[in-house]
């Protein structure tokens, strides 16, 4: 049998362009040679729809651009994710489903079993569980279909059952000769592997080849590789589709293994290609095509240039240099060679005056205190205004430029260098950072030398380095990983060898600065556990762990 797999990047809400996309893609996919086409989880309305299915309007809307698409549809079948409604009294009002459609109308209907709530996803908010997966009949086969999450029951992701049902050992014990997964499963980086591993692993315990077709694209702060694949019911990989692109691809379910290159890359490769993809799903379906941003002349607005450039094109990104009285003539120089370098436009603005004129305006009030990191902050704050004021001016996205580390700590100054309209690399650990711009110089120097072997600093007052008051990187981010990510306390931590008074001043940060995550602007999400949507840390709480 030849499956055709719609890899497709869909806009959440868009649902005429989302369905212009998916008849596009049939049409292609038939003209292939597809006897059964498949496209992603919830694909005509995006994903994740989030409280835009509360709206009275937006599920009749969707089920009736369900139909139009079925009414084109001719004797090559169509497995089309969409939300249905739940006819019974019980239960929630909607179902996250999956319609078969041919020749015209929708033949039958599949719904999702086992829903997520962790993390980023809260499904149950929204949907009520299905109590089986479908079985419908094409061919002489038997087909089932599952949704995302119904293939998510392995020992490595579920050690603790969280459903009665186990939608796979269904499916085995209904003896299917084919099981479909539509998917909508964004990406952090390593769980490519896991995904290959629960496809592979469910195909074999199914007795059934699998075909996995997950979506693309950004969606706010949430990333989708792609990456769709077909397993055969012994566990080899058949296909396996380009990460982080759309891709139409027909697989033979007889004929030999096909897997893209970028199927699997190293972990850089994948944290460059994913961010390029966010931010430029983010920018240009919010309505942008050009940003700007600060360039210090450091390493974390250095990277950010550069993934703004490769997502929309040189000739749409503009660098800013806003000097102080204290910034360095290096730092000014390596922001200049860096927009040289990227071939970006490139304007200096000086702030010492703004500075001077707010600090004159505040002495008044200050007059009897000791300076302190309040006056240090005027000169963020001034920069924040002025890029905000040319952000309006222009029409241009503001990208802000800080790193996981430092939002992690509070190392990073309100209505500041945090303002913006998206926080690119807020995911992205320090000790990344800098291993991201190696990756972006392996062919030739993009980001200067001296950017990545100086000391970072913030340059807020003479003499200043992070490590003044941080330790080391490398300790910080495995301190934080710890912590932020794997949940452990700070004993855990300690445990694993790490200076006592070093994990809990690095704790407290972390904790006292929950304020400001708060109100950041949005990240997008590379990491398993991202400060975002998926981690819901009260701001006033006393437990100390």
């Amino acid at each position: 049998m030849r499956i055709g797999l719609a890899q497709i990047n869909t806009t959440v809400g868009d649902l005429r362009g989302n369905r212009e996309r998916i008849l596009a893609a049939y049409r292609e996919l038939v003209d292939k040679g597809a006897e059964l086409v498949v496209f992603p989880e919830l694909v005509v309305t995006g994903y994740p729809p989030r409280d835009l299915l509360f709206k009275r309007r937006f599920v009749p809307d969707n089920i009736d651009s369900l139909h139009a698409i079925a009414a084109e549809t001719g004797p090559v079948p169509a497995l089309i994710g969409f939300v249905d409604r739940n006819p019974e009294a019980r239960g929630l009002a909607f179902f996250n489903a999956a319609a078969w459609c041919r020749e015209g109308r929708v033949e039958a209907v599949a719904r999702k079993c086992l829903l997520p709530t962790y993390d980023v996803f809260d499904e149950d908010r929204y949907f009520q569980a299905a109590d089986a997966p479908t079985v419908v009949e094409c061919s002489g086969r038997r087909i089932g279909i599952t949704i995302c999450e119904d293939i998510w029951t392995h020992p490595l992701v579920s050690p603790r059952r969280r459903e009665p049902i186990d939608p796979v050992a269904e499916l085995k014990k209904a003896g299917v000769d084919l099981h479909i997964n539509l998917s909508a499963s964004p990406w952090h980086h390593g769980k490519e592997q896991l995904r290959s591993r629960l496809v592979t692993d469910g195909a074999v315990a199914c007795g059934a080849p699998l075909v996995y077709c997950n979506a693309v694209g950004g969606n706010d702060e949430l990333i989708f590789d792609g990456r769709s694949l077909v397993a055969s019911a012994d566990g080899r990989i058949l296909a396996g589709l380009p990460a982080f692109e759309e891709s139409l691809s027909v697989v033979d379910l007889e004929g030999e293994p096909d897997i893209h290159p970028t199927h699997e890359q190293e972990e850089m490769a994948n944290i460059h290609d994913a961010l390029v993809l966010g931010l430029r799903d983010y920018a240009h379906k919010s309505g942008f095509r050009k940003a700007i941003l600060g360039l210090s002349g450091g390493i974390d607005s250095a990277v950010t240039a550069v993934l703004a450039a490769e997502a929309l094109g040189r000739e749409n990104v503009t660098g800013v240099s806003l000097p102080s009285a204290i910034s360095s003539e290096h730092s000014r120089n390596d922001a200049r060679a860096l927009a040289e370098n990227l071939g970006i436009r490139f304007l200096t603005v000086p702030i010492a005056g703004i500075v001077e004129a707010a600090s004159a305006t505040l002495a008044p009030v200050f007059e009897g205190t000791t300076p302190d990191v309040t006056e240090e902050n005027l000169q963020a704050r001034a920069r924040g205004m002025v890029l905000m004021a040319m952000s309006n001016k222009f029409g241009s996205l503001l990208l802000t430029t800080g790193n996981k580390s430092e939002l992690a700590v509070g190392y990073c100054t309100l209505y500041g260098d945090m303002a913006g309209g998206l926080a690119v690399i807020s995911d992205l650990p320090k000790t990344k950072v800098y291993a991201l711009a190696r990756y972006m110089n392996r062919e030739r120097e993009i980001v200067p030398e001296n950017t990545i072997t100086k000391p970072p600093s913030a340059e807020l007052r003479p003499g200043q380095v992070d490590q003044d008051s941080l330790p080391p990187y490398e300790v910080l981010d495995a301190i934080l990983k710890a912590y932020v990510e794997e949940g452990l306390s700070s004993a855990d931590i300690i445990e694993q060898g790490f200076d006592p008074d070093v994990v809990r001043d690095v704790i407290r940060k972390v904790d006292l600065n929950e304020y400001k995550r708060k109100q950041a602007a949005p990240g997008l999400k590379i990491t398993p556990l991202a400060f975002g949507v998926g981690r819901r840390i009260p701001i006033v709480q006393k437990y100390i762990s």
